[in-house]
C-alpha cells in the first residue's frame, strides 16, 4: 500500500510501497486510515534533524495526526466494533522493568527515554493507508466530529496542558470566582503564545474553560488567523505592535501563559511578565541553535518572589485524548464555522512533497486517504 515516509541514511523524503498490515493479537485493531495532519515535526522531520526508522527498515512513515475507521477487529476486542470512527495516539510506552510510569500507561512521563512514537522515533506511523494496533491506543469518536476530528492529536497538547495547570495550582487559592459551578478558569487571565493550530485549539480550550483570553502572534492584523481568533471571542495582538510589557499592562496580571509557538525569544521575553501566582506552561520544541541573551535574574525573582510555576508538557495519555474529543464537540457546537477554518485543505498523499517541503500556508494542512 502507497505510504508518504522519509529515508534518513540518504536524506529523502519519498512516496514508498509499505506492506500492509494485518492483526496478529486478539485486542488489535485494524484501521482504514481518512486523515492526516500534517504539522511542525512532520516537516522538521523531513529537514532531518531527527526522526527515527523502526529497526531493520530503512524509512520511516510518517504521521502522527489520524483519523480512521475501524475495519477489523481481534476476537479479544471490546471497546470498538467495525465502522467505528477513531483517533490513534502517538507515544508508546517504554519495556523497561524500573519505568513506573509506562508499566500505568502513562508513557507520556516515560523515566527511561525508551519509549517510542509512531511516525517520530522507531515507529512507522499513519501517513499510508491502513495500520493496526492496540486498541487501548485508540479514541472513539462521535461521527458527527468526523469533519474536524484530525484536530484532537494538537488538542490534546492543551489538554495535557491544562491538566498539569490544575495540578500544580492546587498548591494555592487560585480561583478568583465565587459563583457556584463556574468554570475554574472564570475571572483568570490567559495568554496564547502563537496563533498555529496547536495556539488556536488551545486558545479554544481556554475559553471554555472560562478564562479570558489573548493571542500574542507576530502578524499584524488585518489577517485571517486574528480574524478566526476574534470569532471565538478571544483577543488578538500582535507582538509587532505592543511588547511584551505593553501586553502585561494592556491585559492586567496574567495568570497563565500558554506558550505555543517554540521560539525561545520570545518565549523568555514573556515569561518575565507573568503574573504574580501564575503557571507557565512550555510545549514548543525549538530546534537547536545558538544561546540568546535572556533576563535571567528578573526571571528568577519573579518566579521566586511572585510564586511562579513553569511546567512543560509534551505527549498526551488516553485522559487527554477523551478530554479533547470532548471538547472538540464543545468547539463545535459554540463554533462550528471557526473549528472548520483551521483546516486549510484536504490533499492527496501525491501532494505531499507540496505539504512537507514547500512553504507552510494556513493553518492545518490535511492529506485524505479517502
Amino acid at each position: 500500500m502507497k505510504s508518504v515516509g522519509v529515508a534518513p541514511s540518504i536524506k529523502e523524503v519519498r512516496m514508498f510501497d509499505h506492506p500492509a498490515p494485518s492483526i496478529s493479537q486478539d485486542r488489535q485493531i485494524k484501521v482504514r486510515t481518512l486523515d492526516v495532519g500534517i504539522c511542525g515535526t512532520d516537516r522538521e522531520i523531513c529537514t532531518f534533524v531527527y526522526g527515527a526508522p523502526p529497526s531493520g527498515s530503512n524509512y520511516l512513515v510518517l504521521g502522527h495526526e489520524a483519523l480512521g475507521q475501524v475495519t477489523e477487529i481481534g476476537a479479544g476486542v471490546t471497546r470498538f466494533k467495525v465502522g467505528d470512527l477513531v483517533v490513534p495516539s502517538v507515544r508508546r510506552p517504554c519495556t523497561d522493568a524500573i519505568c513506573i510510569p509506562c508499566a500505568q500507561d502513562r508513557q507520556d512521563f516515560c523515566s527511561t527515554w525508551k519509549f517510542t512514537e509512531r511516525g517520530i522515533n522507531q515507529y512507522h506511523g499513519y501517513m499510508t493507508e491502513s495500520f493496526v494496533d492496540h486498541e487501548k491506543y485508540f479514541t472513539f469518536v462521535p461521527p458527527e466530529l468526523r469533519d474536524v476530528a484530525v484536530l484532537v492529536e494538537p488538542l490534546t497538547v492543551a489538554e495535557k496542558g491544562l491538566a498539569q495547570v490544575w495540578k500544580t495550582q492546587q498548591r494555592l487559592p487560585w480561583g478568583k470566582s465565587s459563583e457556584v459551578d463556574a468554570p475554574r478558569g472564570q475571572g483568570l487571565n490567559a495568554v496564547v503564545l502563537g496563533a498555529g493550530p496547536v495556539g488556536i485549539l488551545g486558545a479554544m480550550a481556554l475559553k471554555v474553560n472560562g478564562f479570558k483570553t489573548f493571542v500574542y502572534s507576530r502578524s499584524r492584523k488585518p489577517n485571517f488567523k486574528a480574524d478566526l481568533v476574534e470569532s471565538i471571542g478571544a483577543e488578538y495582538i500582535s507582538s509587532e505592535e505592543m511588547s511584551a510589557d505593553q501586553l502585561a499592562a494592556h491585559v492586567g496580571s496574567i495568570d497563565l501563559i500558554y506558550e505555543a509557538v517554540g521560539v525561545p525569544g520570545i518565549t523568555f521575553d514573556v515569561l518575565r511578565v507573568l503574573g504574580i501566582n501564575g503557571v507557565y506552561v512550555m510545549t514548543g520544541i525549538p530546534a537547536p541553535k545558538a544561546p540568546i541573551p535572556v533576563a535571567a535574574s528578573e526571571i528568577m525573582r519573579n518566579v521566586v518572589l511572585k510564586n511562579q510555576a513553569v511546567v512543560g508538557t509534551v505527549n498526551a495519555d488516553g485522559d487527554a485524548f477523551a478530554s479533547a474529543i470532548r471538547d472538540l464537540g464543545t468547539f463545535h457546537k459554540q463554533w462550528p464555522e471557526p473549528l472548520r477554518r483551521l483546516i486549510t485543505g484536504r490533499h492527496k498523499p501525491e501532494n505531499y512533497q507540496e505539504l512537507l517541503l514547500g512553504k507552510a500556508v494556513g493553518i492545518k494542512n490535511v492529506i485524505s486517504f479517502e
